[in-house]
């Protein structure tokens, strides 16, 4: 799987290691995250995520 990179602050979205503390498990897929997720560190939505 794929990471991705927020455009914003940096932050890695590794799909083997998710989100556990925003409730998302490891395994999930970035395109598999609820459509109201947003990044763990500044809080922007999906949209401004890129492919790694």
């Amino acid at each position: 799987m794929k990471k991705w990179v927020c455009s914003v602050c940096g932050y890695v979205y590794d799909p083997a290691i998710g989100d556990p503390e925003n409730g998302i498990e490891p395994g999930t897929a970035f395109e598999d995250l609820p459509d109201d997720w947003v990044c763990p560190e500044c809080g922007v939505g999906k949209d401004m995520f890129e492919e790694e």
